[in-house]
């Protein structure tokens, strides 16, 4: 794990915001990774599921880096962004920061991850993306 990287939130709004509760970490309040990789595979269906207009699958977990740890009370803030598309998948870029509740100003980047999802039709098998408008 490396030294806390001190930072600022993004511009802009986070497409998902949420605090972890003690149950989901274990009995010295750090927060569970699962809990988090739900959490992100959430945030990044979000452009997915816009991009796509309509169902998609995640079919892929690129890359998932814990930089730091995740506390009960920390708010989290995941920015999502879509940045590859082909004729049926997406890869979603997802950085997490959490605002520790210790000190008002102290805002860590606690994850990163970059998942791929694919367009499914209503019988749940690959389509194509829809033409951008």
């Amino acid at each position: 794990m490396n030294n806390a990287e001190i930072t600022r939130l993004p511009e802009g709004m986070p497409t998902l915001r949420v605090m972890p509760m003690p149950s989901d970490a274990n009995i010295h309040g750090d927060v569970f990774g699962g809990w988090i990789m739900a959490q992100v595979d959430l945030a990044a269906a979000v452009p997915a599921v816009r991009r796509a207009n309509g169902r998609v699958g995640t079919v892929a977990v690129n890359s998932f880096v814990f930089k730091q740890p995740v506390f009960v009370g920390d708010l989290l803030s995941f920015y999502a962004k879509i940045i590859k598309t082909g004729t049926t998948s997406i890869t979603v870029n997802v950085e997490v920061y959490a605002e520790r509740h210790r000190l008002e100003s102290d805002v860590v980047k606690v994850t990163e991850a970059t998942l791929t999802y694919v367009a499914t039709d209503e019988n749940r098998r690959p389509r194509a993306l829809p033409p951008l408008t």
